[in-house]
């Protein structure tokens, strides 16, 4: 049974090597990973399916049109999974140009590829395509105690990095609207699991704690994060490409909210189990409240209603499993993060 080409923006990335992963293990697309490689960039997260028959590997940037031009001419793809982005906030916030070219200008050069492909498409053929832009939560801005994003919250984003993503989600839908490119759009949560840059909270703690260093919180850890885990992700974004309504958004979260006091308290508590050389009073003693992020907003959760009712997509992990899945992982895999730590990233604070 033949299965379709799917192109993967970013796809030696943290969720966009588990979309890869899952693609190919399971045998439901021949995957064609394009990704620049920049310092979040990771082959070795695809090397699990690098030499699958449904694995291909282009290094190319998004922006350059050429380039993207001769990705879909010679591979042909049935449909697009956009998720290459510049995502930390802190890095948005003392290099914010980076941020626009990537997510603003090289989503629109990726849509003029994909409405030019889908053009010279046939009538059948174009019926069956479709784009799918992978976006986060973050654009909907910041909530009080209550409630909840759903699809219809107004865009309210607070850092470069939220309005990069807000900018492209109106391209996306603007080329819907206009050239009648069949997209689709989802918002995720924050995501965490296996093969996660360590600048992001839940690896930087994990490894911050195995080497006995200070574990920074910002403010007073109070802030609120929907957790997600990146395998559920995956699955969610096979499901929407696949069944999503043209034209719509999908909220992707978890409703696993935490503080991220209690997430790094978590992972402490389970590294005092796990592990059997712990600092004198446990790891829980590196905690180190910190300032503040600028523009930090308070809490994120995600009404998912929409996509499991409509869709049938329901996250399998909770918090409580996927974190010890996390930990565990990290503890099995240093082979994956202590080049990272010599070579690219050794756990500074970014953002200041």
């Amino acid at each position: 049974m033949s299965v379709p080409t799917i192109i993967v923006t970013g796809g030696a990335g943290f969720i966009g090597s588990a979309v890869c992963r899952y693609l190919v293990e399971n045998k439901l697309a021949h995957v064609v990973n394009v990704d620049v490689l920049t310092y979040a960039a990771n082959l070795t997260s695809v090397a699990p399916v690098e030499d699958s028959e449904l694995y291909s590997f282009v290094q190319a940037d998004i922006c350059d049109a050429e380039a993207m031009a001769e990705v879909f001419k010679k591979y042909q793809p049935q449909g697009v999974m956009h998720l290459a982005a510049e995502s930390h906030v802190d890095r948005s916030i003392t290099g914010a140009q980076q941020f626009i070219q990537t997510n603003v200008v090289g989503t629109a050069v990726l849509l003029d590829a994909a409405l030019a492909h889908w053009r010279g498409l046939s009538e059948e053929e174009a019926e069956k395509f479709k784009f799918l832009l992978v976006s986060t939560d973050e654009v909907y801005g910041s909530l009080g105690e209550e409630g909840l994003f759903e699809e219809v919250t107004p865009y309210d984003p607070s850092s470069p990095y939220s309005a990069s993503k807000a900018a492209s989600d109106h391209l996306a839908i603007a080329w819907h609207r206009t050239y009648g490119l069949p997209i689709v759009i989802s918002n995720c949560s924050n995501n965490y699991g296996p093969y996660h840059f360590p600048e992001k909270l839940i690896p930087l703690i994990i490894l911050n704690a195995l080497h006995h260093k200070e574990l920074p919180v910002y403010g007073d850890g109070s802030n609120v994060r929907d957790w997600l885990f990146v395998d559920d992700h995956a699955k969610a974004l096979w499901t929407i490409l696949q069944t999503g309504r043209l034209g719509e958004k999908y909220n992707v979260g978890g409703r696993n909210e935490r503080t991220n006091l209690e997430v790094v308290e978590t992972v402490c508590g389970l590294l005092d189990e796990m592990v059997d050389t712990a600092p004198e009073g446990g790891h829980a003693s590196l905690i180190k409240f910190v300032t503040d992020r600028p523009g930090h907003d308070a809490r994120y959760a995600i009404d998912a209603t929409k996509l499991e009712d409509e869709l049938g997509w329901k996250a399998e992990e909770n918090f409580d499993s996927g974190i010890k899945a996390t930990v565990q992982w990290y503890l099995e895999n240093e082979s994956w993060w202590r080049p990272i730590l010599e070579e690219k990233y050794a756990g500074e604070r970014l953002g200041l």
